[in-house]
């Protein structure tokens, strides 16, 4: 397995190499340090460290048609490697999320196909198919409609996941927008198809607002003998305030779904002292069955949600963001500090600490939240220990290329 993870990248450089002339080549490079306080069955303290790069590419046919791809290259020690090793390649924090690891003395290391796909080109019409992403909506931290790549908010540097499958552009207007597509199911061995997406969504835009209108289809699977319906509103309005609206309702008639099928966002952004100041706000409401619960890709277990955010510029170079997400049924937070500074054109130091709070780590009552240091024992079905974290500290150096 190592000697053959070992030629794939030569290979791949090599081809990239060799047609270098025809290929467009750009990526970014992570370094990145981190500590961590653990909390429950976590080690009291720990470190790590990790390489990651996102290498993407493409290629252009004439005038009618190109190729796109995208690799993911990790290696990691540390926490890194032992959150890899616990929880399989399931939300590890790093914005490389594979199961497959070279495990040597001193790192592991790994590779993933991100994304490639072709795209046919016509006058009004584009025909895309392969490995790619297809978002949905307007909002800006949940993505209730994004019920393909589901986001999560405390990890905001994971890059989102592609589906494969099949999708048809057809642009009426230059403000209007038709997308009709295919996605496979989600278990990658079902044979028979069963599971499968099929959608369409359509998108029009003025100069002050836009609205986004999706439904999609998933056949009978073993979550439902009569498939599963999803129907999307997505709106957006730059109104001296910038207000966003994005929910997606989930019909399974088997389970019986009524509200807890609905997931809702709605936000608002504003900028002060010309831009150097930005304050957002968005609330979640997220039902038990919709598409930002667990079981169906989500990451949120509860109702109620509310994320908050203040950026400050301090200059061309400089920034500083503060935000907070807010379980509201079980009074838990997460607070998120990031600074981001320019070192010099393509290069970036990246600082993030975050520090998981609720009422148990305050009054020692036991009553331990969803966001806290560690997550009640019903909401780590994955981990076979109650692990956790009281705070955790990444310092990253970012190069693009």
């Amino acid at each position: 397995m190592k000697r053959q993870i070992i030629l794939f990248i030569f290979a791949f450089f090599a081809i990239i190499s060799s047609l270098s002339a025809q290929m467009t080549v750009s990526g970014i490079l992570d370094s990145t340090v981190s500590m961590q306080a653990g909390a429950g069955d976590a080690p009291d303290f720990s470190s790590g460290f990790e390489e990651y790069a996102n290498i993407r590419f493409q290629s252009k046919i004439r005038d009618r048609a190109a190729v796109f791809g995208a690799v993911n290259l990790i290696a990691a020690t540390g926490n890194y490697a032992a959150n890899s090793a616990v929880l399989a390649g399931v939300g590890t924090g790093s914005p490389f999320n594979s199961t497959s690891y070279i495990y040597g003395e001193n790192y592991i290391a790994g590779i993933e196909l991100e994304r490639l796909y072709f795209r046919l080109s016509g006058k009004s019409v584009n025909f895309d198919g392969g490995l790619m992403r297809l978002p949905f909506g307007y909002g800006q931290v949940f993505g209730p409609s994004d019920f393909l790549n589901p986001r999560n908010p405390l990890k905001p540097d994971a890059r989102p996941r592609a589906i494969l499958g099949t999708a048809f552009f057809w642009y009426p207007t230059e403000e209007t927008k038709l997308l009709i597509f295919y996605s496979a199911p989600r278990d990658p061995f079902m044979q028979k198809g069963d599971g499968s997406f099929f959608g369409l969504s359509f998108d029009k835009h003025w100069n002050k607002a836009s609205i986004q209108t999706l439904y999609c289809f998933e056949t009978p699977n073993t979550n439902s003998d009569y498939g599963i319906h999803r129907a999307g509103l997505s709106v957006k309005a730059d109104i001296e305030i910038g207000l966003y609206i994005d929910a997606l309702y989930t019909y399974n008639y088997e389970a019986e779904t009524k509200l807890d099928g609905l997931s809702f966002s709605a936000g608002a952004d504003y900028s002060f002292f010309d831009g150097n100041l930005i304050i957002l706000a968005e609330y979640l409401y997220n039902g038990e069955n919709s598409s930002t619960a667990p079981g169906n890709g989500g990451s949120f277990s509860y109702n109620n949600y509310l994320y908050t955010s203040l950026t400050f510029r301090f200059n061309d170079y400089t920034n500083l963001s503060a935000a907070l997400i807010s379980g509201l049924d079980d009074i838990s937070f997460t607070p998120i500090i990031t600074l981001n500074h320019d070192l010099f054109q393509g290069s970036a130091l990246i600082i993030t600490a975050q520090a998981p709070l609720d009422r148990d780590l305050f009054y020692g009552d036991g009553r331990r939240g969803e966001l806290g240091p560690v997550p009640p024992d019903e909401l780590q079905p994955l981990l076979p220990m109650r692990m956790g974290r009281y705070f955790d500290f990444s310092a990253k150096i970012r190069l693009r290329f």
